[in-house]
């Protein structure tokens, strides 16, 4: 499968040697590991704050390549999709899930080899077992009060 991420011209380890909040968009988005977790449903405990994951899936995530199918144009579909940015990722830390780029390059930790910038595929991530490929359901299959039902634990 091809990545739809560009990665090409990409500065070397450019995520070691720059401020998240100097990151290029191209750059931003080639953190991106394709995992698909951030587009699961997740519930929040109310009295802990604490956030599960489920494998209820967003409307629009394509289950084999685990990206939006409508990235570009999500909004028109999911109003309240989240937008990752260098500016907002500190309020949105609780939900990141342990393994993205994004949580690792804001706390200044490494990549994973089987991230695609460092293993140089968008496979690997996949071979890995730490993508929710074919592991999903869709939001369409199950009603709001059994997404409990769906906690998952995050693939580490």
């Amino acid at each position: 499968m091809s990545d739809p991420i560009d990665r090409a011209g990409l500065p070397p380890r450019f995520w070691e040697n720059k401020p998240i909040h100097q990151l290029t968009r191209k750059e931003w988005e080639a953190l991106c590991d394709g995992c698909g977790k951030c587009c699961l449903n997740k519930l929040e405990d109310e009295d802990s704050g604490e956030v599960a994951l489920t494998r209820v899936a967003c409307r629009l995530l394509d289950d084999d390549t685990c990206r939006c199918a409508h990235y570009d144009t999500r909004h028109q579909f999911v109003p309240d999709c989240i937008v990752l940015k260098p500016s907002n990722i500190e309020e949105h830390l609780y939900w990141i899930p342990q393994t993205c780029a994004y949580r690792l390059v804001y706390e200044r930790k490494p990549l994973f080899d089987w991230h695609p910038l460092i293993s140089g595929t968008a496979e690997t991530v996949h071979d890995a077992g730490l993508s929710m490929r074919g592991q999903t359901v869709s939001e369409f299959d199950v009603a709001d009060e059994d997404w409990e039902d769906h906690i998952i634990e995050e693939p580490t």
